[in-house]
């Protein structure tokens, strides 16, 4: 079997890679643009032709799997990541007959009645989860591609830097202890989610120690709910200093003209969990996050 994993050089895709490579059981591929590394390959994803060119090289089969980690957040260049591309690979999915996964988001949702189920209504409230909506549908679209989508929701784990994760870049904000002040939203409630869960989880899928068939829609994603506050409050025991410069902001962003973020975008995981029926280590076998995070500043 071969594997090949988008934006690897990016902390899911990073995670992904390290872990089918870990298990040994498949050749893999890691592309990556923005950064140049020497394990991975260098393709432009948002150049049709290029990607045409590496897959008819690559020669993925039926067997083979393609995991979509690339993402983009930016408002100029969000549509075409997150929307064209991942339907020029579920094309290519259908020309060749590998099985495509493509990376989405809880925010396709408006968070206004949790939990979501994979058949949900989605209804996403800013532009990085319309643009992922729209990569959904474009995926799903390719009448005879092999195509899963899996929801995750934000996600942390093993970084280079802080700020290359969401949540991760609140140690920074924690450990500021210059006298500058915070406002920290205690409004929204997210479930991080350790991106090597997803990988192991990743591994299982492609490797079939599932248990039926794999729905085109799946969930995955940690049980603990948090605010952004929360977390620094955690981040700060943990650490041992001080967490008065963190102020909790409990007003909904929309009203101070900010971004528009849903309130509660809890993603319902049973499906999954009957997926992997018999997983040990709680829901999904995730791990907890502070317990993660207390073995991680120790290092």
């Amino acid at each position: 079997m071969k594997v090949l994993i988008t934006g690897a050089s990016g902390v899911l895709g990073k995670a992904v890679y390290n872990a089918f490579s870990s298990a040994g059981h498949a050749q893999v591929t890691g592309l990556s643009f923005s950064q140049s590394l020497a394990n991975l390959t260098q393709v432009d994803l948002q150049d049709p032709k290029a990607v045409g060119q590496f897959f008819e090289t690559w020669k993925g089969s039926q067997g083979d799997w393609v995991i979509h980690c690339a993402a983009e957040r930016r408002p100029d260049v969000a549509e075409k990541l997150n929307a064209e591309v991942p339907g020029h690979l579920a094309q290519l999915s259908k020309t060749y007959g590998f099985t495509l996964v493509y990376i989405s988001t809880d925010y396709v949702f408006d968070g206004t009645s949790p939990p979501y189920f994979p058949d949900s209504k989605t209804n996403p409230l800013q532009l990085y989860g319309r643009t992922k909506l729209a990569g959904e549908q474009a995926v799903l679209g390719v009448e005879g591609a092999h195509a899963i989508v899996l929801r995750v929701p934000v996600l942390y784990g093993p970084a280079p830097k802080p700020s290359d994760s969401a949540i991760n870049i609140l140690l920074d904000v924690v450990r500021d202890q210059s006298g500058k002040t915070y406002q920290m939203d205690h409004f929204a409630t997210r479930y991080p989610t350790n991106v090597l869960d997803i990988g192991k989880f990743l591994v299982r899928l492609a490797e079939g120690s599932v248990h039926g068939q794999v729905p085109p829609i799946i969930h995955f994603s940690a049980p603990e709910p948090f605010t952004k506050y929360e977390i620094c409050l955690i981040y700060a025991a943990l650490l041992g200093v001080e967490h008065k410069h963190i102020i909790a902001d409990t007003t909904d962003p929309s009203t101070k003209g900010a971004t528009n973020r849903p309130r509660d975008c809890k993603l319902d995981t049973r499906a999954t969990e009957v997926l992997l029926d018999g997983i040990e280590g709680g829901v999904l076998g995730c791990v907890g996050f502070e317990e993660w995070w207390s073995e991680e500043l120790k290092r």
